[in-house]
C-alpha cells in the first residue's frame, strides 16, 4: 500500500485483531486503538452532502477526536495556538527541554501515572527555584507551559518535557516584572544538576514509602536490580536539560512550540508504504544533521511501539505553571501587562467553521471533491453503522 492511501489507522485496521490474539494490552491501549480504527468511518456516523454543480453525494464521517489519533490533531493544534495567542507578552521566550535517562524507562513503565506526574512536578520545582534564587537576578515566579513527549523518531521510549517560558519573572508582592536577558535564562549545567538531584531524591522518598514497583524486566536491567546499585547508576549518568532562546518575536515562539502540543508518536504523513507485513516510515536522524531517512518494521513491532506511547486515561500531557496556571492566569496576566505597559493581543477574527478550517489548514471543506467547482449542500445526518459481528 502506497503512502498516498496509508494511515496509521489503516495499519491497525488490518492487523490489530491478529495482534490481540498474541499480545497483552492495557484497557487504555485497547480503547484508543478502537477509536483510531473507527475514525472517519461509517461506524462513527456523520453527514451527507450533495454537490450543487455535479450532483455527487459526499459522505463526511465524524472524527474520533482521540488525543492519540494522528488524523485528528491538526485542528486541535490550531485551536490551542489561538487560545495561547491571547496570553502572549512582549518579552523574549525560551524553550527548555528536560530529558530523563533511559535507565528509568522500566521504572516509569511500572509506575506511569506516579512517575510521569513526578516528572512534571520536578521540572516545575527546579524552574521556580531558579527564578526565585537571587543568583539569577529574576527574584520572582515564572509562568510557563510544559508538554510531555515519550518517543523518539523511531518510536522508541524517550521521556522528555518541552517548556515554553516567557523571559521574565513576576513578583506579586511588589507587583513588578523582572526581565531576563534576551538570549540567556539559566545555566544548562546548573539546571541539569538540580534536575538530577531533585528527581533522584523524589525516587528515594517514594521507595522508602513503598510507593514504587521496582521490577526490572530484562537481563540488562536485572544486573542493577538492587535499589542502591540502580540509584548509583542514576547519579553516574549525565542528565540533560537544554534551554535556548527562541528565534523571532513571541508569536513565532508560540508557533514553534505548537509543533509539539498535539503531536503523537507518528503522523500519517511519515508513513511511506506497507508491504509484506512491513511498515516503512520516514524519520529524521538528529545525529546526522537532521537527515531524512527511512525505517522498516514488521507490523507487530510497529504496533507495539505505537501503543507503548498511549498515556493513561485522564493523564494531562500539557500543564501550566506559575502565573500561567488556571488559578493565577486571569489576574496575573492583567497585572503583568499593566507593569509592562502592554495591551492584549487582538482577538481572532469572527468566522464560520468552514472559513476557520480554510484559514488554518488551507482546505476548503465546502468544495466538491469530485468536480472541485461546486459547493457542497448538507442533505442530512448519517447514523453510525455498526459492523455485523458473527455470533
Amino acid at each position: 500500500m502506497s503512502s498516498s492511501h496509508l494511515r496509521v489507522a489503516e495499519v491497525f485496521r488490518l492487523h490489530w485483531p491478529e495482534y490481540l490474539r498474541t499480545h497483552a494490552v492495557t484497557a487504555e491501549q485497547r480503547m484508543t486503538v478502537g477509536h483510531l480504527i473507527k475514525c472517519r468511518t461509517s461506524e462513527l456516523g456523520g453527514h451527507l452532502y450533495c454537490c450543487e454543480n455535479c450532483g455527487a453525494q459526499v459522505p463526511v464521517y465524524n472524527s474520533c477526536l482521540d488525543r492519540h489519533c494522528p488524523t485528528c490533531q491538526t485542528t486541535r493544534k490550531e485551536q490551542w495556538l489561538e487560545d495561547r495567542h491571547a496570553e502572549l507578552l512582549p518579552a523574549p521566550y525560551f524553550h527548555a527541554v528536560f530529558t530523563l535517562p533511559h535507565q528509568l524507562n522500566f521504572l516509569i513503565g511500572a509506575n506511569r501515572n506516579l512517575l510521569l506526574g513526578e516528572f512534571f512536578a520536578v521540572v516545575s520545582w527546579v524552574l521556580q527555584r531558579f527564578a526565585a534564587d537571587p543568583q539569577w537576578k529574576l527574584n520572582g515566579q515564572l509562568g510557563f507551559v510544559a508538554i510531555l513527549h515519550t518517543w523518539t523518531q523511531k518510536l522508541m521510549l524517550h521521556y522528555h518535557i518541552h517548556c515554553l517560558i516567557p523571559g521574565g519573572a513576576w513578583n506579586s508582592e511588589r507587583q513588578s516584572w523582572s526581565s531576563a536577558h534576551r538570549t540567556y535564562l539559566f545555566s544548562k549545567d546548573a539546571l541539569a544538576k538540580a534536575f538530577q538531584a531533585r528527581f533522584i531524591k523524589r525516587l528515594e522518598c517514594l521507595y522508602r514509602r513503598r510507593k514504587l514497583r521496582f521490577e526490572p524486566q530484562s537481563a540488562e536491567e536485572a544486573e542493577s536490580c538492587h535499589w542502591e546499585s540502580f540509584i548509583r547508576q542514576l547519579w553516574q549518568t549525565p542528565w540533560i536539560v537544554y534551554p535556548k532562546a527562541t528565534a523571532g518575536n513571541p508569536q513565532q515562539a508560540l508557533d514553534y512550540l505548537a509543533r509539539y502540543t498535539q503531536r503523537v508518536a507518528i503522523s500519517d504523513h511519515r508513513l511511506l508504504a506497507m508491504k509484506d507485513r512491513q511498515v516503512r516510515f520516514a524519520w529524521r536522524d538528529r545525529r546526522d544533521e537532521n537527515a531524512l531517512k527511512s525505517c522498516s518494521l514488521c507490523v507487530e513491532e510497529f504496533m507495539a511501539r505505537f501503543v507503548q506511547h498511549i498515556l493513561p486515561t485522564g493523564f494531562r500531557k500539557i500543564r501550566y505553571y506559575g502565573w500561567l496556571s488556571s488559578t493565577n492566569k486571569k489576574h496575573a496576566l492583567a497585572a503583568i501587562r499593566k507593569a509592562l505597559d502592554a495591551s492584549e493581543p487582538p482577538p481572532p477574527p469572527e468566522e464560520t467553521p468552514p472559513e476557520r478550517i480554510l484559514r488554518l489548514t488551507g482546505v476548503d471543506i465546502t468544495a466538491c471533491p469530485h468536480c472541485v467547482e461546486g459547493r457542497l449542500i448538507l442533505l442530512g445526518r448519517l447514523c453510525a453503522q455498526h459492523p455485523h459481528k458473527p455470533p
